[in-house]
């Protein structure tokens, strides 16, 4: 409040020294509420001796213009030294309750967000609030005193303010001219206020207005004026009081005030559209001097504003429902603390448990204001109404308003920076997380099946925008893990494993990684199991990259080894052996203690790939070991044996191959002890000796050639191989051995000409060796069984003849001749040389 300009006379020096320290601006409210100085200094004794003074001057000076001002001083003293040293003029408010603020949920504890609402404490009813708002200000009398004692005489400790009063009265009376009249009506009101004469104070005081109108006093006159008229409820009256005052203008230490009290006045006589006025007059005014309506202050300031807008609360009230604020400010215009109006009216319907009214009035402001700073809170709080209020349709409903509304993608954010909301954000961020859990479990319940697809795209579209807008939030691995669940409920099972994906691979590592990426593998193989021809191969081809992803990632997870192993059974069945084969080897590599069937899973499909990719040596270790996982009995054995066999076969056809004859044959001998039980033994052992003969080793070749005869006599190369031994031992010079396996040959041959043409070698061949007992046996043989045709016998019985003739036996050399000659004659073949056939 303003100082007022100090007005002193200059007395002599007797008054100015005992009064230098009283203020020449003394106000009613001065006397009311001020501690005794108990200091201990002479004061008492200083205005007693200032009184004296005066008196002195009185008794002794003759009237001059100096008594009025004499009087004036010595009234002044006596009151004060009735009532101690007068107070500053600040006008003394009742004490209000505590401001307080609705916090929303995603403010940090100690803060005080933006969305905060300043109100004043509405645990006070309305009642305690009009009581305690329209008391008197400051002018309330300190008791109703009586003056007289019961024997007439006058109480003594009153003495001095009723001398005081009749200095007044009389300085009135005999110098009706006296220029500081006004400040002696002023004091003559402070003297009755304080004795407990308010009506014969507020005489005084309408005797001031009406003759004074120029006094610096007015403005305080007037207030209290208008209290003692508020006070016994003539509003109308103190309507003029007040209005006077705020037509002073706001250089008046009582405009506020006046403001305040006015639209109090109007609100009694239920004139609220007045009263809103001059409420709003007040925050204008407040706003004009820079008064911040967000800054927490605790002092009378604030909570005149807060019980400013609270009346105004009242007002609105009175005046009909939640659309009275729109209209009032189309048609008053709109202020800059709108906002406040909004919120405090909003918390006065929520006290009051109307919380239709008091979402409808945040709601109207959101939707007149969609771009203002506050709308988010606002919208933030009529989800928190609707869910005090117990109404969870209509919280779902708001929450989806706010997340459309206020979501990252909206034009809200053109206006504001994301980084300056961080409360926004998180109530965004809760928002976006409760709809997609609220419409999953909606789609969870069997109760709303026909429901279902309309719950499950609300579901999704929420954990959408969730994952849109906060890509690298710490919650976001969790919600695109919920996503996931919900796209494998629905049966999309690409979808569920991309999602599945996702949450495994794209963010920072999080506790759910490895379970995400495990899931996205089973999701895939669902999907598989359903997909058509033409989309099998695709969707098993991202099934194994998902499962190696998975497992190069989370190694140590309970089933990467399992997955591993189905990677590579998938790759080798889509001909992919490397990767089959590198799938498998890294499972035998990285889990050696694994399940003893996973491990021969692994050797199995490395064996098989390494076969297929014509790595037969890699094969045959592999098969080596996949063996050693097999019982004698299992019936796989047998084919397992047959794959070693035929990988050691191939490496020996690789060496025929490149002419390495002897590497060739050794491959092929190995099958026999390495697969002696193989299907392809037998073949091999027979290719060994084909290699053997390449390199003309008949001493090797013919064993080999022996054995394989002896270990396979059903063989159907059986009588191949004998015609190789036969070969081979003539090539080795044991012509005899040679000789007995062509007989072995015609005797097994159903060919008569290569019976023919064996025997007639194995006979030429015991010849040779000068067995002429085995060679003239087979000769005889071979003309009982063949005498045609006659040439070929008949050169044959030649050579028996010749055989007989070198063993001496003339006889029998003489009867072959003669057969000669008489197979010829039965023939009808007549031959020129017949006489030498008879010498």
């Amino acid at each position: 409040m303003s100082a007022r300009p100090h007005r002193w006379l200059y007395l002599p020096a007797v008054f100015v020294a005992s009064c230098a320290s009283a203020p020449d601006r003394e106000t009613l409210s001065r006397l009311h509420g001020v501690d005794a100085d108990v200091a201990e200094v002479d004061v008492a004794d200083s205005l007693e001796r200032a009184m004296t003074s005066y008196r002195r001057f009185l008794d002794e000076t003759p009237d001059s213009t100096m008594t009025p001002e004499a009087m004036r001083r010595l009234a002044d003293l006596q009151i004060e030294q009735q009532f101690g040293i007068i107070g500053d003029g600040e006008i003394v408010e009742l004490p209000a309750p505590e401001l307080t603020a609705h916090v929303s949920a995603v403010a940090a504890p100690g803060d005080r967000p933006q969305s905060a609402i300043a109100t004043a404490d509405l645990s006070e009813s309305d009642e305690a609030f009009e009581r305690r708002t329209t008391e008197e200000l400051g002018f309330a009398p300190a008791a109703n005193l009586n003056f007289e004692l019961p024997d007439g005489r006058i109480d003594p400790s009153l003495s001095g303010p009723l001398e005081a009063i009749a200095i007044y009265q009389r300085i009135l009376t005999e110098y009706p001219s006296y220029e500081r009249a006004d400040q002696v009506l002023y004091q003559m009101a402070r003297a009755y206020d304080e004795v407990g004469q308010p009506d014969d104070a507020m005489a005084v005081m309408e005797r001031l207005v009406g003759d004074y109108g120029y006094s610096d006093y007015l403005d305080e006159v007037q207030f209290r004026r208008g209290e003692y008229l508020f006070t016994r409820r003539q509003f109308r009256e103190s309507e003029a009081a007040y209005e006077s005052i705020i037509a002073m203008g706001a250089h008046s230490a009582y405009y506020e005030l006046a403001l305040y009290k006015l639209g109090w006045a109007l609100y009694k006589q239920e004139f609220y559209d007045e009263a809103l006025n001059r409420f709003m007059a007040l925050l204008d005014y407040k706003h004009s001097v820079g008064y911040d309506f967000d800054l927490a202050m605790v002092d009378d300031d604030e909570r005149r504003v807060a019980d400013t807008f609270r009346v105004i609360s009242l007002s609105f009230s009175n005046l009909g429902g939640p659309e009275v604020v729109n209209e009032y400010f189309a048609s008053q215009g709109s202020r800059s603390y709108e906002d406040r109006i909004y919120s405090n009216l909003g918390e006065f319907y929520l006290e009051k448990l109307r919380y239709q009214d008091a979402a409808a009035v945040y709601a109207s402001f959101v939707e007149l204001n969609p771009y203002h700073a506050v709308s988010p809170r606002f919208s933030m709080r009529i989800i928190e109404i609707y869910g005090d209020g117990g109404f969870p349709l209509l919280v779902v409903e708001s929450k989806k308003q706010f997340a459309t509304q206020y979501g990252l993608q909206g034009d809200y954010w053109h206006y504001f920076d994301t980084a300056d909301s961080p409360e926004v954000l998180g109530f965004l961020k809760t928002n976006l997380s409760d709809l997609a859990s609220h419409y999953h479990a909606l789609y969870q319940d069997e109760a709303l099946a026909d429901e279902r697809q309309g719950n499950y795209s609300e579901a999704s579209h929420w954990y959408r925008e969730f994952l849109t807008s906060f890509p690298t939030d710490a919650e976001t691995p969790a919600v695109n893990y919920q996503l996931a669940d919900l796209l494998l409920e629905h049966e999309d099972f690409g979808a569920a494993a991309v999602e599945y994906e996702r949450t495994a691979y794209d963010y920072a590592p999080h506790d759910q990684a490895a379970e995400a990426g495990y899931a996205a593998i089973y999701a895939h193989r669902e999907h598989l199991a359903v997909a058509d021809e033409f989309t099998e191969l695709g969707i098993k081809r991202t099934t194994v990259e998902s499962s190696l992803r998975f497992a190069d990632t989370f190694p140590e997870h309970e089933h990467a080894a399992v997955v591993l192993g189905a990677a590579a059974d998938d790759l080798y069945a889509m001909n992919d052996f490397e990767a089959a084969k590198g799938a498998a080897a890294a499972l035998i590599e990285r889990y050696p203690a694994s399940d003893p069937d996973l491990r021969r899973a692994a050797w199995t499909v490395v064996a098989h790939a390494s076969f297929d990719l014509a790595l037969y040596a890699d094969a045959e270790t592999a098969y080596a070991r996949v063996l050693d996982f097999v019982a004698d009995d299992d019936d796989d054995r047998p084919a397992l044996i047959d794959n070693l066999a035929a990988s050691i076969y191939q490496q020996g056809e690789l060496a025929n191959e490149s002419l390495d004859y002897r590497a060739a044959a050794d491959h092929f001998l190995r099958i026999r002890n390495a697969a002696p039980t193989s299907t392809i033994r037998a073949s091999a052992e027979y290719d060994a000796a084909a290699a053997l003969i390449r390199l003309e080793d008949w001493a090797q070749a013919g064993p080999v050639l022996e054995q394989f005869r002896a270990a396979f006599p059903e063989h159907e190369l059986n009588s191949e191989a004998t015609k190789q031994l036969a070969s081979v031992y003539r090539n080795a010079g044991q012509l005899d051995r040679s000789a007995s396996e062509y007989e072995r040959v015609a005797a097994e041959s159903d060919n008569a000409e290569l019976q023919q043409e064996a025997l007639l070698l194995a006979a030429e061949l015991y010849e040779q060796a000068a067995e002429l007992g085995s060679a003239l046996a087979v000769y005889t043989r071979y003309v009982d069984a063949f005498p045609r045709p006659l040439d070929l016998a008949q050169e044959t019985r030649f050579k028996i003849a010749g055989i007989y003739e070198q063993r001496g036996d003339l006889a029998q050399r003489f009867a072959t001749l003669q057969a000669i000659v008489d197979a010829d004659a039965t023939a009808g073949v007549e031959r020129s040389d017949r006489s030498r056939f008879l010498a």
